[in-house]
């Protein structure tokens, strides 16, 4: 999934950084120049929502999108109170996920 979504992006021609996990992005040292992060609620190691939570600890506001194959009832209102930019559900079209981005990133619709 992270390979595709990347592939999707730099189509778009967006700068892209994949990492395999939220520890790995918080090692980043580009971490406090990343202008959006697409994350899934799920993942090994850590969970998106405790990457959303490690980012505003260390005072970034990079909007999160987040993205999740299961029940998206629970985890729809915990991603709004961690202040998401966008919420989605797998699977998506292209279409949604780069709405998501162009929310996140202020930009008007057809932007990308």
């Amino acid at each position: 999934m992270r390979h595709a979504m990347g592939r999707l992006l730099r189509a778009l021609d967006l700068a892209v950084e994949l990492y395999a996990g939220g520890p790995e992005l918080l090692a980043s040292p580009t971490l406090d120049r990343i202008a959006c992060v697409i994350a899934d609620v799920q993942m090994p190691g850590m969970s998106g929502f405790a990457l959303s939570d490690a980012l505003r600890a260390r005072g970034l506001r990079t909007p999160v999108i987040f993205m999740t194959a299961f029940d998206k009832q629970g985890y729809e209102a915990r991603a709004q109170a961690a202040g998401a930019a966008c919420f989605i559900g797998k699977p998506f079209a292209d279409t949604e996920i780069i709405r998501c981005i162009e929310r996140a990133l202020g930009l008007p619709g057809d932007a990308l």
